[in-house]
């Protein structure tokens, strides 16, 4: 039944006057929410900050993704915008930004410069020490044919790879500042020896060992759980430069872990230290039994951590008096 304008009008004006109790409830609820916002007074940059740190986080969620080094730089930008801080990151970040950027680009072509790829002498140690492959042991023990929360429990320490070395960085950058060198000279050292190694002495990882009959078959379980998680490889520039399959000995995982729980030792005692250990723990026992490292990795690559710890501090003194030396050179110059 069609109703007059006049009857319209009145039904309009009655649920004006019963809404109006809500709108001012609303309004209530809402006002003091927006004079806190105003009384923050984010600026145009801290607004682009929040959002674009925001949609990188939906974006890995919808898509994820390992995060490699350049993915995040572009997210840590957006993070330290929020607070105003993005050009201080980046003038700490940015050199060991550039390091890791260029180890890996190395380490993506030091198997093109030496092409005799080492098959026995991980294996041989492994199998002398244990009996048999570890990877064999943990994989008859674990691996059931599909992905279980004990797999993607081992993954989860791998994709920290570059996440703790940042966030370490970070983390000394504001609480120990004058020891935030210290920290990038050592992670740099563990990177050099890394490559020279990887240059000199080419290895081959058990799942590549498998896939070419030079051992009996393994379960690349990292790929599994990979694939299980719906992981991607976004584009990023570390996708093009970095590839190196033969790149085992020594684990750079387990010295950069060994190294992070080192420097937490060092520099927040042992009640943060002592949990900082289940890393590298984690990192040992998983990437064993996923198939991309034999134990002798695993020992030689905490031994390059290790050694890059101890040698830091002399290593650290060295470049800052080279440095400070430069420096007046180039002010008497200038004068």
């Amino acid at each position: 039944m069609r109703q007059s304008p006049v009857n319209i009008k009145l039904s309009a004006m009655l649920l004006l006057g019963h809404a109006q109790p809500f709108y001012s409830m609303t309004w209530v609820t809402i006002e003091p929410m927006l004079l806190k916002f105003k009384k923050l007074k984010i600026d145009g940059w801290q607004l682009i900050g929040i959002i674009g740190a925001l949609a990188g986080l939906g974006l890995f969620a919808i898509r994820p993704s390992f995060p490699t080094p350049d993915k995040l730089i572009i997210f840590l930008i957006f993070v330290f915008m929020a607070w105003h801080q993005a050009r201080d990151m980046l003038r700490r970040l940015g050199p060991f930004l550039a390091i890791i950027l260029v180890y890996e680009s190395f380490r993506g072509w030091a198997h093109s410069l030496n092409d005799h790829v080492n098959y026995s002498l991980a294996p041989s140690f492994d199998r002398w020490l244990f009996g048999d492959l570890p990877t064999k042991y943990l994989q008859d023990w674990w691996w059931s044919g599909r992905t279980r929360w004990h797999d993607v429990l081992l993954y989860t320490p791998y994709m920290f790879y570059f996440i703790a070395p940042f966030a370490l960085a970070i983390l000394i950058w504001k609480t120990r500042l004058g020891h935030y060198w210290q920290v990038i000279t050592a992670y740099s050292l563990l990177y050099l020896g890394a490559f020279m190694t990887y240059f000199a002495f080419p290895a081959a990882p058990p799942w590549l060992a498998a896939q070419d009959q030079v051992i009996e078959p393994v379960t690349r379980v990292s790929s599994e759980v990979w694939a299980s998680l719906g992981i991607k490889d976004f584009p990023s520039v570390y996708n093009v430069i970095a590839a190196n399959p033969v790149a085992a000995v020594p684990s750079l995982h387990a010295g950069a872990s060994t190294l992070f729980c080192l420097l937490i030792f060092k520099f927040y005692g042992w009640r943060w230290g002592s949990l900082a250990a289940l890393y590298p723990l984690l990192i040992y026992i998983g990437t064993v039994y996923e198939g991309e490292h034999y134990f002798f990795d695993i020992v030689t690559g905490a031994a390059y951590g290790i050694a890059a710890f101890l040698s830091a501090p002399w290593a650290t003194r060295r470049l800052m008096s080279g440095y400070k030396l430069i420096m007046r050179k180039h002010e008497s110059f200038k004068t």
